[in-house]
């Protein structure tokens, strides 16, 4: 099955979209990856949701990528005695760490990490920024604040520090039972949530051991700050707008998003656009045309993939969200203009074989008009490599690990397909044509781009470039 075009939908998984019908529906319509979100839901739900995903696979023959977004540390008030208060601009209002319920002059704020870290002047911002304090004074157990931003305030309403750097690893204990239970399951991507440095990647990788490729969340202005180590240091990223919208102003928002999709486009590793794309949609058929527009923003900075959340886990019209999500996609991509704004901004190609050979593969697909370049992958770098230069012609990316073809379902312009390993330069053209001729993308006559490496077999040994003619 093909797609008509190279941006991937991410779909998220819920109680709108948890039947087996349903996630075929979504799969048939345009998902290429779905999220399970360990937020919500049991373990027997998401173990419900990966097998009929493997069911899809078995039956349509396509590599689908499974995506499992860990929850993260959760910073939440405690409860207040009363019910809901309101906080006025400009009072007191002081946070600690007594278990008593609060009132409208203090609260519980159980999180003896977040008293040892701020410091006066740090703001807090609660209930997604609807309140906003500002620290006065603090000690080991409390934080004197003064109302800035009032509102109403009730029980265990979110908690969201812009300045400040807490000394607690992004990885919870729920969060390693999840872990364990999505490696083990098998999933092919770990999203990590809430990074604040590059060192709290560290204890991730311990923990996946290979068995999955990392996304790092980028919702944290000090994750930000250290963003070129954070995008060197992980296998794949995702722009969480909706945290990072909390604690940085809106305004920020759209360049921080195309300064990330473009550090991640320079370093080969696919990027993730998540958060409000279709909101609307959760309950109307249609989407905004702001939404509309935000959608095809993402597909001309380059963006490897949009995804859906709310929209398609618990809306009313996923299917409608899906498939008005890959019309915009497909729309914007046919636009004249759209290669010229995506190549506006490209990087260099490193001084290693490897790259000589995948950026001529693009420019000598461009030259012949070739139907598209087939990679031979067993790591996949050979396909990260051919998608990083975002060439005029689709890939086809083939590997004999079914666990690198999944992965790169995520990546801009791939269609991955599992195939049998290789042993010669004959087999591989015949491959390559054949393939390319039962997936749709080349018919008799027409010619085809093909890469690999040499022994066969031996990750990232890319250095052979062979055009190949369709019988």
């Amino acid at each position: 099955m093909r797609r008509q075009r190279n941006t991937k939908i991410v779909a998220t998984l819920g109680p709108a979209s948890s039947s087996p019908e349903m996630i075929e529906a979504l799969f048939m319509a345009g998902a290429d990856v779905f999220r399970l979100n360990f937020s919500h839901g049991s373990h027997d739900d998401h173990r419900r949701s990966f097998e009929a995903i493997k069911t899809i696979e078995k039956k349509t023959g396509r590599a689908i990528g499974i995506l499992a977004d860990l929850q993260g540390p959760k910073l939440r008030l405690g409860t207040f005695a009363a019910g809901p208060v309101i906080v006025k601009t400009g009072q007191a209002f002081r946070l600690d760490l007594d278990k008593t319920p609060g009132n409208d002059q203090r609260a519980p704020l159980l999180h003896p990490e977040i008293f040892a870290a701020v410091k006066a002047g740090d703001f807090l911002l609660l209930d997604d920024g609807k309140v906003k304090l500002e620290v006065k004074k603090r000690g080991n157990d409390f934080a004197e604040t003064q109302v800035v931003v009032g509102g109403k305030l009730s029980d265990r309403k979110g908690v969201n520090l812009p300045d400040t750097v807490l000394g607690l690893s992004p990885i919870t204990e729920k969060d390693r039972r999840d872990l364990a239970y999505a490696l083990d399951l098998g999933v092919d991507w770990i999203a990590l949530s809430f990074v604040q440095r590059a060192e709290d990647l560290a204890e991730a990788r311990r923990l996946i051991a290979g068995r999955a490729a990392l996304i790092t969340k980028l919702e944290k202005p000090s994750a930000v700050a250290d963003l070129e180590r954070l995008v060197e240091l992980s296998d794949a990223v995702m722009v969480a707008r909706g945290d990072l919208g909390v604690e940085m102003p809106p305004e920020e928002v759209p360049i921080l998003q195309r300064t990330i999709v473009g550090a991640c486009r320079l370093a080969g590793k696919p990027v993730i656009v998540a958060t409000q794309m279709l909101e609307s949609m959760v309950s109307s058929p249609t989407p905004t045309r702001a939404e509309a527009s935000d959608v095809a923003s993402a597909v001309y900075e380059g963006a490897d993939a949009v995804m859906l959340s709310a929209e398609t886990a618990a809306g009313q019209f996923p299917i409608e969200a899906v498939t008005i999500m890959s019309r915009i996609a497909e729309r914007t991509e046919c636009d004249p203009a759209y290669h010229r704004i995506i190549h506006a901004e490209r990087s260099e190609p490193e001084a290693t074989a490897a790259d000589a050979i995948v950026t001529s593969a693009a420019a000598v697909a461009a030259t012949i008009k070739a139907a598209a370049i087939v990679a031979f992958s067993l790591s996949g770098s050979t396909t990260l490599r051919a998608a990083r230069q975002r060439p005029r012609v689709p890939i086809l990316g083939l590997s004999p690990k079914a666990e690198t073809a999944r992965r790169c379902a995520l990546t801009w312009g791939v269609h991955p397909v599992i195939t049998e390993d290789i042993a010669s330069f004959s087999e591989m053209t015949a491959k390559a044509c054949r393939t390319a001729a039962e997936e749709g993308f080349a018919t008799s006559g027409q010619r085809l781009v093909v890469i690999a490496g040499v022994p066969f077999g031996t990750p990232g040994s890319t250095n052979i470039l062979r055009i190949a003619w369709v019988d």
